[in-house]
């Protein structure tokens, strides 16, 4: 009888300092990756028409990204006289990847004739949220149009 009191106060008291122990202990958050994003770019190294006063849209894109492709497409769309849209394929232009720091494709930029860079999307974006983007930077707080898709 007095083993198996023993033995129960054994457990009891492992159990206990199991239980401190156990709360002691604290996980570690989980690590939260930044990504780049330059805030200027230089215009030059995207525009090869030279026009003064436009916007530019790039895109970050690698060959082996599926999603890359998608986003490109959608960019595409956006060329007009106003806004200039290219993409910059890793293999193709690494030394352009390397000079912004780009470490996520796809990304995509949206700046000014300066450089400037007004937005940015890391990763999918849709037709949508980029097409109002672009508008959004090129006229801020421009009312929407009735008709216009973006008022619905």
């Amino acid at each position: 009888m007095i083993n198996l009191l023993v033995a129960a106060v054994i457990v009891a008291v492992v159990a206990t300092v199991a239980l401190v122990v156990g709360r002691r202990r604290v996980d570690d958050a989980p690590t939260q990756r930044n990504w780049h994003v330059p805030s200027q770019i230089d215009v030059a190294d995207f525009d090869s028409d030279g026009r003064a006063e436009h916007w530019s849209v790039v895109v970050f894109t690698s060959s082996t990204c599926e999603v890359c492709r998608d986003v490109a497409h959608k960019a595409a769309a956006l060329t007009s006289r106003q806004v200039t849209v290219r993409e910059i394929e890793y293999s193709a232009e690494r030394r352009l990847h390397e000079k912004y720091r780009i470490d996520a494709v796809p990304t995509v930029l949206i700046a000014d004739h300066q450089g400037i860079v007004h937005r940015h999307f890391l990763g999918p974006v849709s037709a949508t949220d980029l097409w109002a983007a672009v508008a959004e930077a090129r006229e801020p707080g421009r009312p929407p149009v009735e008709g216009d898709c973006s008022s619905r």
